[in-house]
């Protein structure tokens, strides 16, 4: 599996933890940047990930900002996204086993490595739950994104 990976300024400590605890486990990443701590829009990361998967660049993504709020709202435009904003290992946990959540969205303010490590873990290892309701749901977001997209 291969996951892109961005953040803007405010995430870019927290990409750079995550990123490394990735290749130390073996997973390839695509770094869509940014790459320092200077300032920059967190929109343009969300689309370089989004469209890394929407192009099969990658299967999954991560984007990191000050809230997540922004990337999450970004990444979300784009058809067959379905990006998650987590702050906990449960909340990472119902992204993977109930929504298929592609892109997980972290918040560098209220995320420490630690445990900006362990929802990774968390998500990567929860598989989707596929039971019928779940289906249905996850059919039902896609049929939405269709018909508005």
């Amino acid at each position: 599996m291969k996951i892109a990976i961005g953040c803007d300024h405010r995430g870019y400590k927290l990409k750079e933890a995550i990123k490394d605890f990735l290749i130390k486990k073996g997973v390839d990443v695509l770094d869509e940047g940014t790459f320092s701590e200077d300032s920059v829009d967190y929109t343009d990361f969300a689309k370089k990930v989004s469209l890394s998967i929407k192009n099969e660049k990658a299967q999954r993504g991560i984007l990191i900002c000050g809230t997540g709020i922004g990337m999450s709202i970004t990444a979300n435009k784009f058809r067959g996204i379905r990006a998650a904003l987590v702050l906990d290992e449960f909340m990472a946990e119902m992204a993977s086993s109930h929504t298929s959540a592609n892109v997980l969205c972290l918040s560098a303010i209220y995320t420490t490595p630690e445990k900006g490590i362990a929802i990774v873990e968390k998500w990567l290892n929860t598989p989707f739950s596929n039971e019928e309701r779940h289906r249905r749901r996850v059919e039902k977001i896609k049929k939405i994104e269709e018909e508005n997209g």
